[in-house]
């Protein structure tokens, strides 16, 4: 690995975690990055996936002072984005490519519609609950959270997107709160769908399927980037952090289709 590549990675790796804390879909900046530099496409997977999971991390504890009594919800809500995590890496190890090509641009597309009605719908949803409704959040809301987590565990890019979409409508909190429980969420996913990928990754390709150099970079890039976004994240105003998701989820489905 040269200098170059090295700064350039690096680089990728802080603005993916500062992307990631504030919306999601950073993996669409390291991904292509370590694949113009040359790493094949497995390697360049498992790697960016290891690489990134921290910054998740460090972004969620960016966040701590908005997580302020939503320990329980987020332990139910948690469990549902474990098993999605789960089905969504075992996937990405079964299905044709071209059923990721098909699905994924739709589905960010989805996140941002739910994002730009989220106001609206949340108030609807608002108006038709029952003191029978459970405090955080309905079965609805569970199952929407695990596919959500089966979407980031085969794919992961714009996950955030989608995430603050049905978090924003299912919950009765302001956006900042939203994005600091969908923070913890993409955590649970990207940690879980790592080590699955990394688990098959190594019994298939042996060592050769990471780039431990490159995981190092992507690592301590995310990380900074991680507290970048959490520090800038919660002073956005709702309505340019809501324009903010759509028009990241805007630019990742243009590079998918491109």
């Amino acid at each position: 690995m040269s200098p170059f590549d090295a700064v350039l990675i690096l680089l990728a790796g802080v603005a993916a975690g500062t992307i990631n804390t504030v919306v999601g879909s950073g993996t669409l900046i390291t991904f292509p990055t370590l694949l113009a530099l040359g790493y094949p496409p497995v390697l360049a997977n498992v790697s960016n996936n290891i690489g990134l999971a921290p910054g998740s991390f460090v972004g969620a504890v960016g966040y701590r002072r908005e997580l302020a009594g939503q320990r329980a919800r987020l332990l139910r809500l948690g469990a549902a984005s474990l098993l999605g995590a789960v089905v969504g890496a075992l996937l990405l190890l079964t299905l044709p490519g071209a059923v990721f090509e098909a699905v994924v641009p739709v589905l960010i597309g989805l996140g941002c519609v739910l994002v730009v009605v989220q106001p609206r719908l949340q108030s609807w949803v608002s108006g038709r609950r029952t003191r029978a409704n459970p405090p955080h959040g309905s079965v609805g809301l569970w199952v929407t959270v695990a596919l959500t987590g089966v979407y980031g565990g085969y794919f992961g890019a714009a996950q955030g997107v989608l995430l603050i979409g049905v978090l924003g409508i299912g919950l009765e909190e302001g956006l900042q709160r939203v994005n600091a429980a969908k923070n913890v969420l993409a955590t649970v996913v990207n940690a879980i769908s790592a080590v699955v990928f990394v688990i098959a990754a190594s019994v298939s390709y042996g060592e050769a399927a990471i780039s431990w150099p490159a995981v190092g970079l992507l690592a301590s890039g995310a990380i900074t980037g991680g507290l970048i976004g959490a520090a800038v994240g919660r002073r956005i105003p709702p309505p340019v952090l809501r324009a903010v998701v759509v028009t990241v989820g805007v630019v990742a489905i243009v590079q998918l289709l491109r």
